[in-house]
């Protein structure tokens, strides 16, 4: 053992674990706080009149937008993972990529309409990313292969997410309500200022392997990939300039470009000569779990867009007589997931080997998505105010219990089957197959209407139950192709 790994054993200055843990779990909490305090009042801001202080946006232009922002921040996980990977090194890019967020939620802070939005929105998708591909990575360097305290001290960086999670929609609504969405919006860069400061003073107690670049570009490669970059950039001002990328059609764009990297990726894998039969056999059988996973998310993204304005138009938000802002429904979920997250983690350690597979969970979240869509029918055709608080946040439960069988899982399943060569591909698949769900989730959010419910609810509930089942009868096969793989 290492005279370092040794020094890290040692150090179990925060809640027993590393202290260097306190410094990543606060940079992700605030940057968790802005991202779903920005996000719990963005789709209102982009459709409310302008005299409610919003921007007069149709309503399906509005989700288009929500979901293809939300996909984009799943696509920049590979830009992120690549420029640590090749340029910076994690910790290096986890810092950029911080400052970028915060830059983004004060240009929607103080710039105004459609100028703050577009601004801000690709500043914090960029950034977003950059965070969300480097964080995880940076804990896994604070533990020696044999540190018992791992599972530990990822449990308690996941709390820190979810307590960003919980806080933020609550604290920025409560603003936008009282104030104004300006104020909502800089109460986010405000708190991704606190997480940037507080990072900056602990970035330097970050273990040296935080700075390394494992796979360095060399320096002949790097002006191509500069040329390419610049010709991408250019490529993207045009087609803005141009119309092309229209606002009602930008979650179908980030749709197929999310598909088109997803089977590129699978091509380069699969016909790599540097794979063995067997890992060629795993990444076959991680196909099907990628499309169960893309159209789990497609549904259970809808939080953002029609659960949003669901929780607007159709939710008697009536508290004691005070009514609650809209974005408070976003703190449910990470409620129940900060409860539930530790129950499943003991079932799963209880049952052992007696556990489900995982194309059987991955079914199991699929269905358990399906229903929880449908249990929103016998609450169709009400008017303003009719849906019960108590029967949403239910809903919201099962949303809950059906994330918690897939989104662990999928992480954690998309590195076992993940060839030696190809491990960090293999895990932004699992990110593309979010990045797909979530843009899919602003498409399909264009065809809502509170008039017709019954139809949206159950269309999409039965599909997602099917795909579910069917995903569960081919459980066996895909198992063998796993090669011992649960």
């Amino acid at each position: 053992m290492d005279a370092d790994t040794t020094e890290a054993e040692r150090d179990r200055s925060f809640f027993g674990q590393p202290r260097p843990l306190a410094t990543l779990f606060g940079v992700e909490l605030w940057e968790r706080f802005s991202f779903y305090g920005m996000q719990g009042i963005l789709l209102i801001y982009l459709y409310y009149s302008a005299a409610d202080g919003g921007l007069g946006i149709q309503e399906s232009t509005a989700t288009s937008i929500v979901g293809a922002y939300g996909g984009a921040v799943y696509l920049s996980t590979i830009l992120g993972a690549w420029t640590a990977d090749r340029l910076l090194g994690p910790e290096r890019v986890l810092f950029f990529s911080a400052v970028l967020v915060m830059c983004g939620h004060i240009g929607l802070a103080i710039l105004p309409g459609l100028l703050g939005v577009t601004i801000g929105l690709i500043l914090i998708a960029v950034g977003s990313g950059g965070v969300k591909a480097n964080a995880t990575s940076l804990v896994g360097t604070l533990y020696g292969e044999h540190d018992e305290r791992r599972d530990a001290g990822f449990s308690l960086f996941y709390l820190g997410i979810n307590l960003g999670a919980l806080a933020g929609p609550l604290l920025t609504g409560l603003l936008q309500k009282n104030v104004g969405f300006h104020f909502g919006f800089g109460l986010a860069a405000i708190g991704m200022a606190i997480g940037l400061v507080q990072y900056t003073f602990g970035r330097r107690r970050l273990p040296p392997a935080a700075r390394e670049v494992p796979n360095p570009l060399p320096s002949q490669s790097r002006p191509m990939v500069a040329l390419a970059g610049a010709v991408t950039l250019a490529a993207i001002v045009t087609l803005a300039a141009t119309g092309v990328l229209a606002a009602d059609r930008l979650a179908s764009i980030v749709v197929v470009v999310s598909v088109a990297a997803a089977i590129c990726y699978f091509v380069v894998i699969l016909t790599s000569r540097r794979i063995s039969t067997v890992e060629r056999r795993r990444v076959l059988a991680f196909i099907p779990l990628f499309l169960a996973s893309a159209a789990f998310w497609s549904l259970y993204q809808q939080q953002f867009t029609v659960v949003t304005i669901y929780s607007d138009q159709r939710l008697d938000r009536t508290l004691f007589g005070w009514e609650m802002p809209v974005s408070w429904v976003q703190s449910i979920n990470p409620v129940f997931i900060i409860v539930l997250s530790g129950v499943f983690a003991g079932l799963w350690t209880r049952l052992g080997d007696r556990q489900p597979t995982t194309p059987i969970k991955f079914a199991a979240g699929t269905v358990i998505m399906g229903v929880a869509f449908l249990l929103f029918l016998p609450l169709a055709g009400g008017g303003p105010n009719s849906a019960p608080l108590l029967a949403l946040a239910g809903i919201l439960l099962v949303f809950t219990v059906a994330e918690l069988l897939l989104s662990p899982v999928g992480l954690s399943v998309s590195t076992k089957l993940a060839p030696r060569v190809f491990h960090t591909q293999m895990v932004a698949l699992f990110f593309l197959s979010v990045a797909l769900g979530t843009a899919l989730s602003g498409t399909l959010a264009g065809y809502y209407s509170a008039d017709d419910e019954i139809a949206y609810f159950g269309v999409l509930g039965t599909i997602a139950i099917v795909l579910g089942l069917a995903l569960a009868a081919a459980a066996k096969p895909i198992s063998r192709l796993m090669s011992g793989v649960r």
